[in-house]
């Protein structure tokens, strides 16, 4: 018989080593190698059993590869269905990560429920069959009483992957949801679960199965203390797809944002409510983001309305600011949903190119809604709610604007202008600043709204103030 052969793997970043190493010489982490045996994979050969497939044994020439459309499982969630590319992917391993809390089994298990005409099988190494069903009554409310759920959905407490396969092939699902790839093991990784090593192994087996059987593979992985999805980046490498479930639990709004995608574009979001019998989609979330224009009260200082795009989907944002004397010699500076740094980049044009002096006052940013926005197109906005704090004067609430301020205070260009033109048009504002570089080949007939062009911070500013 062969001989066992022994590895040896770091439990921090998952480098392997044919020897025990006291300082791992990939991320420097000490005393961190734990002892791993190579046998034979008894679950990779049972899963090639069960569910064999024709492959490629030659090479073959690209002219004579035929493709065609991936078919692909409607969810019944416009905005998962748009995050992944039109839907599930057959035989597809889909990873979604998110801190602990933030939603996302009970996003996995509302969509799972909702699957008409699908057997699914849900297999959780966290909680038990009896908080499961709880859950499942919760998210099964309505006006109108509790509906019967679409799917098929079986529900099995198992952490072992060799007895997972053994559920799989009773079962026969048509799609298979693992909560949580950290609690899963097998067998023949002599590490506790959770482990660099377990993680991997797992998730590789998981990977076969999908592709061999065209079952797809919901996997749900935590967020460590280090940011990453369920340890190193090598698992993120291993699926299809990545999905990011951010949010504030302190705040209604999730956003699912897809980091990597084999099968579709990385630039859609998708935006969920927080209620409780679930996650809404969020159709109109610039209506939800905004304070009513209408309401006829009067505006406060500090707020300015920002057109937006997260992916590729255009969003009015409001930002808010405060400017305060410092109490203390430092002056502070704060921004939630902002970067922090940009930030501190703004205030220095604001204070050079403009001629406003704010190195001795406090500023703190929000970005309305508790989501965090990426997009250079606010930065204008983010001046124009700094400067109305700090004169205390507010902006007319009928106005939004967009674009990205230079190093020398120019109104830079931005993408997709017409999107974001029509977004606002449609939520009633009257007038929109925008670049003077996006005025070319721009058709605005069809449109109500009054467009305010701009070359530098300063034109904007005394469109604003006068």
């Amino acid at each position: 018989m062969a001989k066992e052969k022994i590895a040896y793997v770091c439990a921090n970043c998952g480098y392997d080593s044919p020897r025990w190493i006291g300082k791992c010489p990939s991320c420097g982490e000490w005393n961190s190698f734990v002892e791993q045996r190579i046998g034979k994979n008894t679950s990779q050969k049972k899963a090639a059993q069960s569910y064999s497939s024709s492959t490629l044994t030659s090479p073959v020439s690209i002219r004579e590869i035929k493709t065609s459309e991936d078919p692909r499982i409607n969810l019944y969630d416009g905005e998962l269905n748009r995050v992944l590319g039109g839907g599930l992917v057959m035989g597809s391993l889909v990873l979604i990560g998110g801190e602990p809390g933030i939603g996302k089994s009970t996003l996995v298990l509302q969509t799972a429920l909702r699957l008409k005409g699908l057997k699914v099988l849900y297999v959780s190494g966290e909680e038990s069959a009896r908080q499961i069903k709880l859950r499942a009554d919760r998210l099964c409310e309505s006006e109108d009483g509790c509906f019967v759920p679409g799917s098929d959905c079986q529900v099995v407490c198992e952490v072992v992957i060799e007895k997972i396969f053994d559920h799989i092939e009773n079962v026969r699902p048509d799609l298979v949801v693992i909560d949580s790839i950290q609690t899963i093991a097998t067998e023949n990784v002599e590490t506790s679960p959770g482990s660099i090593s377990q993680i991997r192994e797992c998730t590789a087996l998981l990977l076969k199965f999908a592709k061999e059987s065209g079952i797809p593979v919901i996997i749900i992985g935590h967020i460590n203390k280090e940011g990453s999805i369920a340890g190193p980046k090598i698992l993120e490498h291993m699926v299809d797809t990545v999905l990011q479930f951010e949010g504030d639990q302190h705040y209604l709004y999730r956003i699912v944002r897809s980091i990597k995608n084999r099968f579709g574009s990385t630039d859609e979001i998708g935006i969920y409510e927080m209620k409780r019998n679930g996650l809404r989609e969020v159709s109109n979330p610039s209506e939800l983001l905004i304070t009513d224009i209408e309401d006829g009260g009067e505006g406060l200082s500090g707020i300015a309305i920002a057109s937006a795009i997260e992916g590729v989907r255009p969003l009015l944002i409001e930002t808010q600011a405060l400017v305060s004397t410092a109490a203390y010699g430092t002056p502070q500076r704060s921004a939630t949903g902002f970067d922090l740094r940009r930030l501190n980049m703004l205030l220095a044009v604001l204070e050079k190119r403009v001629g406003f002096k704010l190195a001795q006052k406090d500023v703190y940013l929000n970005i309305a809604g508790g989501i965090r926005v990426t997009d250079p197109a606010i930065d204008l906005s983010v001046i124009a709610s700094v400067l109305s704090s700090n004169v205390d004067t507010a902006i007319d609430k009928t106005i939004c604007m967009t674009g990205e301020v230079g190093l020398s205070g120019e109104i830079r260009p931005v993408s997709r202008i017409h999107q974001r033109i029509a977004e606002a048009d449609k939520l009633g504002f009257k007038q929109i600043i925008i670049p003077q570089a996006n005025m070319s080949g721009l058709d605005l007939k069809h449109l109500s709204i009054e467009v305010t062009p701009v070359r530098k911070v300063e034109e904007a500013l005394r469109e604003l103030f006068g």
